[in-house]
């Protein structure tokens, strides 16, 4: 079976790509085409920067950036960025499914809570059990 083609708002990544960056802005949801049309912050600019140097193939290292409020652009498809989620860098390969989204979106902050038994004297019938 053929793996359907993607397609954002009607537009294929090939033809995202080719747009320039106010037309692709136009496409995005409200918050991200008012934080496109506001401008980049010196940090999103160098990102974007080191993006651009990895798809020429001139930067080796591997992308790291705290910068969770940037939006996802088609540019960005392909390219595995670590974004930092409060404690440690999270790989984020980007897809052209997050297109319009923020890198901070798949970098989670909160780890799933995942508790274990109840230790002694955590309940009235435990508090008068011998220790061994």
């Amino acid at each position: 079976m053929a793996r359907k083609e993607f397609r954002y708002r009607g537009y294929t990544l090939e033809e995202l790509l080719n747009m320039p960056l106010d037309k692709v802005a136009e496409l995005f949801p409200a918050r991200q085409r008012r934080s496109l049309k506001r401008g980049f912050s010196p940090e999103q600019k160098k990102l974007l920067r080191k993006i651009r140097l990895a798809k020429k193939g001139k930067y080796k290292k591997p992308i790291r950036t705290h910068c969770r409020d940037m939006v996802i652009l088609p540019e960005m498809v392909g390219i595995t960025i670590y974004v930092h989620n409060g404690k440690e860098f999270v790989p984020v390969e980007i897809k052209p499914e997050m297109i319009g989204h923020y890198l901070g979106e798949f970098a989670l902050t909160r780890k799933r809570v995942q508790h274990g038994s109840p230790g002694v004297g955590a309940t009235r019938s435990s508090m008068f059990v011998a220790i061994k």
